[in-house]
């Protein structure tokens, strides 16, 4: 059995009066082992962001099945939600959302304060985690000392430190610069190294090239993939490039 299945999701958003209906996903199906890390990618409106936080239970598909390690997500009830993402997903944003009144240590340690966690069982979790992404040296600081780059770090951190099953990521290098974002995408590739496996959605064609699988969402749907194989990081940014110019002369549009 695979680590996480997607079955014939669909998701559709109905307009406030109920006159129209979008379908966002329309038949989602892809499966994803243990330990993988796999990126998806595909232009604005897509479904790639819909289809991340359906996998993140924040958003509820229409129709179809998600299940994470023999779980079935549709039969979490909504009380216990968020007890389910706290113990079993981690989240990496965009835009950090770290709060500026903690530490970045605190801001790592919060989700297991939440849980209820002591300091003598959090510490030696915080050192593990700041090791891996390198920034031990940063954590009495606060956001607003710190570059975008190692605030990132920091929430990377805090994605990890319960040991989640899942890593979801939504365009984590998109508010870095190129040095701070290969920081970042090394950070990534040492958490992967250790087991983790992460889904990863971005528009970066360097940053998907680090992942062992690629998949192309259009229109809702996955309509392609590329595996790693035994491609180097280089070999597959080329690989998914010449993929991305392919589908710009089919499409006649940028993706």
């Amino acid at each position: 059995m695979a680590f996480l299945e997607v079955k014939n999701v669909k998701k559709v958003y109905t307009t406030r009066f109920g006159t129209n209906k979008v379908e966002a996903l329309k038949n989602v199906n892809f499966t994803a082992e243990k330990g993988e890390y796999l990126a998806i990618m595909g232009e604005s409106g897509s479904g790639k962001t819909t289809l991340l936080n359906v996998l993140a239970s924040i958003d509820k598909a229409s129709s179809g099945k998600i299940i994470l390690n023999g779980k079935e997500m549709d039969t979490i009830k909504d009380k216990e939600l968020a007890q389910f993402r706290r113990e079993h997903l981690g989240f990496v944003f965009q835009d950090f959302n770290l709060l500026d009144s903690f530490t970045l240590g605190e801001n790592i340690c919060l989700p297991l304060v939440l849980a209820g966690k002591k300091y003598p069982q959090i510490e030696p979790q915080l050192q593990e985690v700041a090791r891996k992404v390198n920034i031990t040296e940063l954590l009495g600081k606060y956001p607003y000392e710190v570059s975008g780059g190692q605030k990132q770090r920091a929430a990377v951190c805090r994605a990890i430190i319960t040991r989640p099953e899942l890593i979801l990521a939504d365009e984590p290098t998109g508010a870095l610069d190129s040095r701070s974002s290969n920081e970042l995408l090394d950070a990534f590739e040492n958490i992967h190294q250790s087991g983790q496996t992460i889904v990863m959605v971005t528009h970066s064609t360097a940053a998907a090239a680090r992942a062992g699988r690629v998949l192309f969402i259009k229109d809702g749907e996955i309509y392609h993939q590329i595996y790693r194989g035994d491609m180097t990081n280089d070999m597959m940014y080329k690989k998914i490039s010449d993929t991305l110019t392919l589908l710009l002369e089919q499409n006649g549009r940028e993706i």
